[in-house]
């Protein structure tokens, strides 16, 4: 674990959330005496943020826990469980907007464009700082790629409400408002989908995307010594923890110490071309007769 990364990820987290709660009440209280609906909604998204980087920061602390015989796997699973929540909490937050848009539809509100438009400003600032600290991280970590799109989503929505707000300003347009509501829901509900299909992929143990177990039989049976492989899996336990297991018959009877070194060709051909970390391997010789790569 490279623990300077780690802790720089943490303190990002930690500023992206004060930044978040800060600029949450700011809207709030903009969006009630400018009477602006998309700029409440995006007050209740950026709240949502703050949760999501707390909840983050919690997982990434708690995935750091040490393995015991107990939880064998330790807490790694934690914020992949943490991604999962976040984008739950995105489609219902969609839901909530696409209500209350209808709702505004059909009876418009007058709207104070110049507060919406100061306040909306001011979100716009803080996510984009937001946005720039948790990018570095949010490429290979799933956890903060969900906390990640809630605030890049948020940039966005803050973005738009500035528009609506000069557009209101202009024409008096109230149902721009609502329009505004409803983009930002449809993008906020997409993103969210993205975020649980990956998380529950991980979850149900799923072989992670971008491999291939025919390629992996093909490359290890390519290996001097090894007739076949069968019974195999992959899965990942995290985005970057990629475990393998399979039953390897030998083409020929060999003693415990040259099994020792056809296992560590094994390992390392899986982690160059698989990036698979952790490799579990039953050697056999002319045992398990018929039995298919995947064990049905």
């Amino acid at each position: 674990m490279d623990v300077h990364k780690e802790n720089s990820k943490e303190r990002r987290l930690i500023i992206s959330a004060g930044l978040n709660f800060a600029t949450t009440v700011a809207q709030i209280v903009g969006g009630i005496f400018s009477g602006s609906l998309s700029l409440i909604s995006d007050a209740l998204h950026n709240l949502s943020d703050t949760f999501a980087l707390v909840i983050s920061l919690f997982a990434v602390r708690l995935s750091k826990r040490k393995n015991t015989e107990a939880q064998t796997f330790g807490y790694k699973r934690a914020e992949i469980l943490a991604a999962l929540f976040n984008a739950c909490v995105l489609v219902v937050i969609s839901v909530f907007l696409f209500k209350e848009a209808a709702a505004r539809f059909i009876n418009p509100y007058p709207i104070n464009s110049l507060l919406m438009l100061s306040v909306a400003s001011i979100g716009l600032i803080a996510n984009i700082v937001s946005v720039f600290l948790l990018k570095v991280h949010a490429q290979d970590d799933l956890n903060v790629r969900a906390a990640y799109v809630h605030l890049f989503s948020d940039f966005l929505s803050s973005i738009a409400v500035i528009i609506g707000a000069c557009a209101i300003l202009l024409s008096k347009a109230y149902w721009i408002d609502s329009a505004l509501t409803i983009l930002i829901g449809v993008y906020v509900l997409k993103e969210g989908y993205k975020i649980i299909g990956e998380s529950t992929h991980i979850l149900m143990q799923h072989v992670p995307r971008g491999i291939d177990l025919r390629e992996i039989q093909v490359q290890i049976e390519g290996i001097d010594g090894v007739k076949d492989i069968h019974h195999a899996h992959v899965w990942a336990v995290t985005e970057r923890d990629i475990h393998f297991e399979a039953h390897i018959n030998v083409s020929r009877d060999m003693p415990v110490s040259q099994t020792c070194l056809l296992a560590k060709q094994v390992e390392e051909v899986l982690k160059k071309h698989f990036a698979i970390t952790h490799v579990t391997l039953q050697i056999e010789f002319n045992s398990c007769k018929g039995v298919p790569l995947v064990k049905v």
